[in-house]
């Protein structure tokens, strides 16, 4: 056991304690869900897995709340998986090493896995723990949240019983949310010649570094920058002047995360070299003037590099570059029915050289709004499309529209300030959850979600705030307790 295993609620550390030592990457779970069932098995709790890999662990209702409504308590078993460059860990071997740091506890130099392994935590406390007074429980894990939502999408029939949902994939402490954005996916693929590299070229390698990522719901209006559209801001210069040819470009991980490193190999004819060099003095100076309030940590470094062999075609070099710089990305919309939230975005998420002839660029467009949605698509499609690439889309998720007269959030409300003496702040969230999915299988679910304070959250600088904790597992129980 960690050192958090010490920190308050005991029972709800300890839980989260033991998730961060199994392996749990999105699409492979099954060490996760073996732990589940095993957990089940030892407590005497029934249990019920489907054919994706979802879990239902049901505990009996507290003596005298035998006729309450059954309560489903929501976490996903998954985990973004991001780590630093300088960091050795293997996420589907490697336990994620927890510490307490001041006022938070984080990982060291991998993601901490909170998202959602806090949720996690508490509900499998909930269902050990013989002082907590409910009714019937369900605690439902679902697999594969981060990459596509598909224990939401397959979750199993008769999974579920319960009226009324808590989701536990919150990350802002005193905020319950009541609706989400939707969100699909489009990769564009370019199917791209290597060519002879000229050996009257001297080659570079450009690396972005050091951002602060993020998530790319709940982060991205914070103006964050994306490395994939750094690194192609500096080839579209070195195009334009100095007959650049580009060999590799790698940079981004995860659809849901903003891009963090990037990097490119590319050569330039050598005459040009030294005045190349300080065009990119230039360059890297006006980045971090640019982002110097956003990304104060921001590294953008050039090397040469030995002769390169190949290099792209021409063609298909200015397909990629031009429509890594022209494609939206960020912010597109801010609603005008939720003062403060963000309505539309898109995140350039990863450019990836696949085997030796092709390129894939993802990016994730999200909105509250389903039509807006659709169009932001159709602009990234278009600018792809224009570009030579093939154009493809995932099935897409949709949003949970709020519903403000919920009795379940009536009693959430009042549970909070009962406990607080504050009013908690109703919202909707920019980012996706799996509610919107349940809705359509369960269309008279009411739902909540709400959890502690997490920042930093799909990067290496995830944190959990330690006290909010407590206030997380103390609102949990009251609410379960009044319905």
């Amino acid at each position: 056991m960690s050192s958090i295993t010490t920190l308050e609620p005991r029972i709800v550390w300890e839980q989260f304690d033991a998730i961060t030592q199994i392996p749990r990457p999105s699409k492979k779970e099954g060490k996760i869900i073996a732990f589940l069932v095993d957990f089940a098995k030892r407590h005497g709790l029934e249990y019920r897995k489907d054919a994706i890999g979802n879990v239902v662990i049901c505990k009996p209702a507290t003596p005298g709340f035998e006729q309450r409504p059954t309560v489903v308590l929501q976490s996903h078993m998954d985990m973004v998986c991001e780590k630093n460059s300088d960091v050795e860990f293997d996420f589907e071997k490697d336990a994620i090493r927890p510490y307490i740091d001041d006022e938070w506890v984080k990982a060291e130099g991998t993601t901490l896995g909170a998202d959602c392994g806090i949720g996690m935590a508490a509900a499998l406390a909930v269902l050990i723990d013989p002082s907590v007074e409910h009714g019937p429980v369900e605690a439902l894990f679902t697999v594969d949240e981060e990459t596509g939502l598909t224990g939401a999408f397959e979750l199993g029939e008769g999974m579920l019983t319960g009226k009324y949902l808590i989701n536990l994939d919150s990350e802002d402490e005193g905020e319950l949310f009541i609706g989400c954005a939707g969100g699909i996916d489009t990769i564009a693929t370019f199917h791209y010649h290597a060519e002879e590299a000229s050996l009257n070229y001297t080659f570079f390698r450009v690396d972005v570094s050091d951002l602060l990522g993020g998530h790319s719901g709940d982060d991205i209006d914070k103006g964050r920058a994306n490395s994939n559209k750094i690194v192609a801001r500096l080839l579209w210069e070195g195009m334009q002047s100095f007959e650049l040819k580009l060999s590799y470009f790698n940079g981004g991980n995860l659809r849901n995360a903003i891009p963090r490193e990037a990097y490119a190999i590319f050569g330039v004819p050598t005459r040009f070299a030294a005045e190349f060099r300080k065009r990119f003095a230039l360059f890297a100076e006006d980045m971090k003037a640019e982002f110097h309030f956003r990304e104060p940590n921001l590294r953008i470094t050039l090397n040469e590099m030995p002769q390169v062999d190949k290099v792209l075609d021409a063609r298909t070099q200015a397909g990629l570059v031009y429509s890594l710089v022209g494609v939206p990305n960020g912010v597109i919309a801010m609603s005008f029915a939720v003062p403060g939230l963000v309505e539309t975005s898109t995140n350039l998420a990863s450019v990836k050289f696949v085997g030796e002839e092709s390129i894939v660029v993802t990016s994730s467009q999200r909105s509250s709004v389903e039509s807006a949605k659709t169009y932001v698509m159709q602009m990234v499609e278009s600018v792809f499309t224009l570009a030579g690439a093939d154009v493809a889309h995932s099935d897409g998720y949709p949003g949970w529209a709020p519903n403000p007269e919920s009795r379940l959030l009536d009693i959430t409300v009042k549970s909070y300030e009962r406990l607080f003496s504050t009013e908690p702040k109703v919202r909707a969230i920019h980012a996706g959850l799996e509610c919107g999915l349940f809705l359509e299988k369960y269309p008279d679910l009411e739902m909540v979600s709400f959890g502690p304070t997490l920042r930093g959250v799909h990067s290496p600088d995830e944190r959990l705030e330690i006290a909010t904790v407590g206030k997380f597992w103390a609102l949990l129980l009251e609410v379960m307790k009044n319905l």
